[in-house]
Parts: C-alpha cells; sequence; structure tokens
C-alpha cells in the first residue's frame, strides 16, 4: 500500500492526539504511565545492547513517539525513507513499513507505546545501516571481498538524529558520491527500458567483420540501433556507419575499438537490460560498502575494467592499462584499500612462497637448472649451489629455501614496483610481457596489477615532489641498482570491482563480471528480497 501525503498527515495527527489522551488524560496516573512506557522499552530492548543505552543515556526519553513536532517529523522521514528503498536497490519487506504504521496505529497503552518506540529504533537502525555502508557483508559473499566496511556507531545513529533536523539527518545518510547519484539515474532509466521490452533479439553470431552480409548483420545493426548507437537506415550490410557503431560500443566497455564485433564484442552487446540492471543495482550495493573518503589524490584499480587510475580532485590525470590476477586457482586479485608509500625502482623479484612450491619446486626436482634466470638463497639471502642441493628430498612443507631474481630487464616485475604493504602480497609493477595489453581481457598475473605503462605512472606520482621527475626516475633507472624511493606524501590505492562505472560525461558504461564477482553479490541481493523493475517483494 503506497500512503499519500494527505493520509500521513492524517495518522500522524490521530496519532499524536491519541498519545496526548494516553499521557495526559489521567494525571493521576501519569507516574504509573511513564513508568509503563520506560519498563516497555527496557524489555524490547533488552537483546539490543546499543538501543538500550541510548535509552538509558537519555533517560528514556521517547524518540519517535512523542508528542512534539521533533517526533512528528522523525517518524514521517523514517517512514519516508523506508518506502523509498526501492530506488536505492533495497527490499522493500526487509524494514515493513505496512507492519511499523499498523503497530503505531494499535497504539493504546503506554506499555503499546514503548514497545513501538523500540520498533521504530530497530528499523531506524537497520535501514541507516543499509543505506550508508550496504546491506550485505561482503566477505561472506565472496571471501576475495577483504574490504573493511567503514560501519559507523549505531547507538551515534540515534544520537545524532536526536540532535539533527531529521530531513537534513536522513538526506546524509546514503552515499553522497557523485556516482552513486549517477547510479540512480541509470537504475531509472534500465528499469524503464526492461519495463518497454529492451533491446530486443540478440545477435545469432559469434562474431561478424566489416563487410558481412546476412540475417545475423541485420539483427546487429537492429541491436545498435536499440541501444542508440546507430541511426536508422535501410543499409543491410557491415558497412562503415556499423563499424562506427561497434566502435563506439567497444570504447565505452573496455575493449579493444577495432569495429570487428569479435567474441568478446558479441558477448557484451548480447547481454540483456536485466544484466545490465543487476549491475547497476551490484554497483550501488558495493558504492555503500566504499563510503568513505577516498583521498584528494588516490589510485584507483578497476578489476574487471583493467584499469589503473590517478586520480586528483575526482578527476582522471592518468590512466593506463592493467593486467589483474588470473580466474583460477587462488590468483584472482583482491579488492581492499591501502597506502601507497614508495616504489621500487630496477627491484628484485622475492618469489612468493606459493610460487615456489607450486610451481618451481616441482619443476627444479625434474632439472636442477631449471628457472635458471632465478637464484636459490638460503635464510641468510646466500645464493645457493643448485648443485649440492637434492631437490628431491623436499615438498611444498619443508622446501628450506627462497627465490629471487636479480633486477633486469626480464625480471618478472620490470624496472619498477609500486608498494602499499598488505598482507595480501598485492603490488602494482611493470612486466616484460607487454602483448598481454593488447588483449580484451587481461586476467593472467598470479594475484598483482601488472600496468601498461609504469615509467609514465611513475612520472606523474613523483610530479609533486620533483621538479624533473621523468629526469629523476631515469637518472635512477640508468644506474641498474635497486633503489628505494619513498613518496613524501603515501598515497590511497583502492583496489575496487564494478561492471557499472560512470564515465567523464556521466554514463554508465559496462563492463564483464570477470571473476562471477557480482553475480554472487546480485543473488545475495535476491535472495535478500531485491527484485528488478522497480517492484520490490
Amino acid at each position: 500500500m503506497v500512503y499519500s501525503s494527505a493520509s500521513r498527515r492524517r495518522f500522524f495527527a490521530t496519532f499524536a492526539l491519541m498519545l496526548g489522551l494516553a499521557v495526559f488524560a489521567a494525571p493521576v496516573g501519569a507516574i504509573a504511565q511513564v513508568t509503563a512506557f520506560k519498563q516497555a522499552v527496557a524489555e524490547a530492548a533488552s537483546n539490543d545492547e546499543d538501543i538500550a543505552a541510548f535509552y538509558r543515556a537519555n533517560g528514556y526519553t521517547p524518540l519517535w513517539t512523542g508528542t512534539g513536532e521533533q517526533d512528528r517529523n522523525r517518524r514521517a522521514q523514517l517512514m519516508h525513507a523506508i518506502k523509498s528503498v526501492a530506488d536505492h536497490g533495497l527490499p522493500a519487506a526487509r524494514y515493513d513499513a505496512d507492519g511499523l504504521m499498523a503497530q503505531l496505529a494499535n497504539v493504546r497503552t503506554p506499555r503499546d507505546r514503548g514497545l513501538a518506540e523500540v520498533a521504530m529504533s530497530r528499523t531506524f537502525l537497520k535501514y541507516a545501516r543499509d543505506i550508508q555502508t550496504g546491506m550485505l557483508i561482503p566477505s561472506r559473499v565472496d571471501s576475495a571481498i577483504v574490504r573493511e566496511i567503514p560501519y559507523r556507531d549505531r547507538t551515534g545513529y540515534l544520537t545524532g538524529l536526536s540532535t539533527t533536523k531529521p530531513a537534513a539527518f536522513f538526506r546524509a545518510l546514503p552515499p553522497r558520491s557523485m556516482e552513486y547519484n549517477a547510479l540512480i539515474k541509470e537504475k531509472v532509466a534500465m528499469e524503464r527500458l526492461l519495463q518497454s521490452g529492451g533491446w530486443g533479439p540478440t545477435v545469432p553470431a559469434k562474431s561478424l567483420k566489416p563487410g558481412a552480409t546476412g540475417p545475423a548483420v541485420i539483427a546487429l545493426r537492429n541491436r545498435m540501433i536499440a541501444m542508440d548507437y546507430l541511426e536508422r537506415t535501410n543499409a543491410r550490410g557491415y558497412g562503415a556507419d556499423l563499424q562506427a557503431a561497434v566502435q563506439q560500443f567497444q570504447i565505452d566497455h573496455g575493449l579493444n575499438d577495432d569495429g570487428v564485433a569479435g567474441a568478446a564484442t558479441m558477448n557484451q552487446i548480447n547481454v540483456g537490460v536485466e544484466k545490465r540492471l543487476q549491475s547497476v543495482i551490484v554497483a550501488m550495493e558495493r558504492e555503500r560498502w566504499f563510503n568513505k573518503e577516498r583521498g584528494k589524490r588516490h589510485i584507483l584499480v578497476n578489476i574487471p575494467d583493467f584499469s589503473a587510475k590517478i586520480m586528483d580532485d575526482g578527476k582522471v590525470t592518468f590512466r593506463t592499462r592493467s593486467v589483474v590476477g588470473a580466474t583460477r586457482d587462488d590468483r584472482p586479485t583482491p579488492e581492499f584499500s591501502d597506502v601507497m608509500e614508495h616504489m621500487v625502482i630496477n627491484p628484485s623479484w622475492y618469489v612468493p612462497r606459493s610460487i615456489v612450491t607450486k610451481e618451481y619446486l616441482p619443476a627444479l626436482q625434474r632439472n636442477r637448472n631449471a628457472a635458471s634466470h632465478i637464484q636459490i638463497t638460503d635464510r641468510r639471502g646466500r645464493v645457493v649451489n643448485r648443485g649440492a642441493v637434492n631437490f628431491a628430498a623436499y615438498n611444498a612443507r619443508n622446501f628450506p629455501f627462497s627465490m629471487r631474481q636479480p633486477p633486469s630487464r626480464t625480471n618478472a616485475l620490470g624496472l619498477v614496483k609500486f608498494m602499499f604493504p598488505n598482507k595480501y602480497n598485492i603490488y602494482l609493477h611493470d612486466t616484460p610481457a607487454k602483448s598481454l595489453f593488447s588483449r580484451d581481457v587481461r586476467a593472467f598475473s598470479h594475484g598483482c596489477v601488472r600496468l601498461a605503462q609504469p615509467f609514465e605512472f611513475a612520472y606523474e606520482l613523483l610530479s609533486v615532489q620533483e621538479a624533473e621527475p621523468k629526469d629523476y626516475f631515469q637518472r635512477i633507472l640508468r644506474s641498474g641498482n635497486e633503489t628505494k624511493v619513498v613518496l613524501n606524501e603515501p598515497v590511497p590505492v583502492h583496489l575496487i570491482y564494478r561492471t557499472a562505472v560512470t564515465n567523464a560525461r556521466g554514463h554508465t558504461e559496462y563492463r564483464a563480471d570477470v571473476y562471477g564477482r557480482d553475480a554472487k553479490i546480485w543473488s545475495a541481493l535476491s535472495r535478500a528480497g531485491v527484485v528488478l523493475g522497480g517492484v520490490q517483494g
């Protein structure tokens, strides 16, 4: 049921009058009624320490069910908020606005009022946390989402509401970022498109090239027209106009813009409106998880976009392609935030233990001269003579050696690495495997993020502390010596995962769900009651 503004006003006016009669009609029993209210609040809040602590601290003064103007405003704002949660991709049933309204309407005694008071606080706290920092717990959805969520103090929500104008307080709860606002607009647009039938039939072909003709090309044309990439035309072949449309689609979806509808491009063209809407709703939940100060200057690595950006005051000042962790085994790149403290020019590669034991030890057991470009070292860092080691005598648990690749142009880390020390051993770095950056899907690493333009990335980072950052970098590089360069102002690094992202023009672009994480999040949201089309159940 949707309540009109007039209906809500009449309800709250009647409720306020009823409360006044209940409290003040019998002065002789006023103390008893107050006591009954307090006892009911204490009883109802007994299994929620935050709510109980708030009411104990304020002497059990009502926040919602009093007769004052602020109480009425708080009730009205809460009801409006929980009946508008579908706009934010949250499930209305989770907050049960109708049930809460019914409980308020059935208040007859001070005890009833105390129970309703706590019920409203419970609903408010659930809504406030959900809308500000997300409904789901990320690590329970996927263990590689290790982001620390900036949860606010629950008692602080209640205290803040009690000392702030209700309308202003509720407005400040959702993320205030431009990205979040753009996603809300995109959600509305995609819902309308879904309700009107979407983009029509998919293209029945695995790939198509310029010059092609036939029914599949006509289907591709129709699809591009429906997506607003092509003007309506009588042309039937894969001509220059269709090639240009496909190129723009590729640009908007992070693909190589060659104008050829290859396998990766065709997969994205055939994604339906329903899936795109799911991506938007998931991105909104992710934005709530990431509702924090990101840094005036920060680095943003969007894993499905295969990109790394340097952001200054909300604007991209440098962007480069990236390679991220492979989709198999334990290689996918995790999601988290940390702070970049330094870079290492001419780095050594200290091979991670997992790679030593899983990949190099078996190779050394077959051939002691395998991976000859990498040194084997003991616990004190001394190089070990391979001929003196019986590799067959060891396994993954008892192998006592480490492995190190000295600085060189063929080093696995290339010629520079960027360090933000973290327990996941993830960092950004150069690579000698340059050909991988030309791929549409760039998930090949062991988890770290490889950069297509690492030198230019370094120049930009150093530009705030060196008058000639390129000359400074190149001078150290030419020395061949492994050199640590400290960033005078450490830079926050955010590894995020967004398949729906807003570009500089304010348009939403889409990416493939390379690790399947967004599918897991959507499944969890769906189980919690979120549905598509703006109809929440």
